[in-house]
């Protein structure tokens, strides 16, 4: 009989819910972010990629056969010597595009940043051309693209088996050439800190007014 008249337990509430469901009429914040970094990625950035790569591709259709099948075996030294130039060129045209831009300072001066920006366009371009230069020479990823077209005097298959180590002699030259302008640029940085001790002229000696100056005079026995 005590078991009939003893009450059922009650059950535990259940906790609050500590994630709240999006409701149909309220407004979702993170809905424009989302929109404006898609329109950014849309409108922005694959547009400014395609305006980068299309000199290349051009460059490659139009001048890659005659570059390296007409005026790279002309060139003093031939093809090898043609591709040492290249790759010794390529870290100077660099510091030309990167070093007016290192001068800029929009919080100082933005004329002044705008025309160390407009500086760095020359450096740009060369650059531009020294990798059209060099995209020239890189044949297809896939073997099936190895056509005749690519074998053809000038193409970068025709390169490749003419020149087997033209990569290497780039790599050397590029190399090399970094390392003289880091050189120069550390010897240059050194004579221009102020306070560094002058060693072009020599030493002065004691004047008679100077603490340890004796001047004619000499000193008493």
């Amino acid at each position: 009989m005590s078991g009939e008249s003893a009450k059922p337990k009650r059950r535990k509430a259940a906790g609050s819910a500590l994630r709240y469901e999006h409701r149909p009429g309220r407004p979702n914040a993170d809905g424009p972010e989302k929109r404006g970094r898609g329109c950014l990625w849309a409108c922005v950035v694959l547009p400014g990629f395609v305006v980068l790569l299309m000199p290349l591709v051009l460059f490659d259709m139009y001048w890659g056969h005659e570059l390296w099948g007409d005026f790279a075996p002309a060139w003093p030294g031939g093809g090898y010597a043609f591709a040492a130039t290249v790759g010794a060129l390529l870290p100077l045209v660099f510091l030309a595009w990167a070093a007016p831009l290192t001068r800029m300072n929009w919080k100082k001066s933005k004329a002044r940043s705008l025309a160390w920006a407009a500086a760095s366009l020359p450096g740009l371009a060369a650059g531009y051309l020294v990798a059209g230069v060099i995209s020239t020479t890189a044949r297809p990823k896939r073997r099936r693209g190895w056509d005749a077209d690519c074998y053809s005097e000038g193409g970068p298959c025709w390169v490749h088996v003419h020149y087997p180590w033209l990569w290497v002699v780039g790599l050397v030259a590029s190399l090399g050439a970094a390392a003289l302008l880091i050189t120069l640029l550390v010897r240059l940085s050194r004579r221009a800190t102020p306070g560094a001790p002058s060693t072009s002229e020599p030493e002065a000696g004691p004047t008679p007014r100077s603490g340890t100056g004796t001047g004619d005079r000499r000193p008493p026995g």
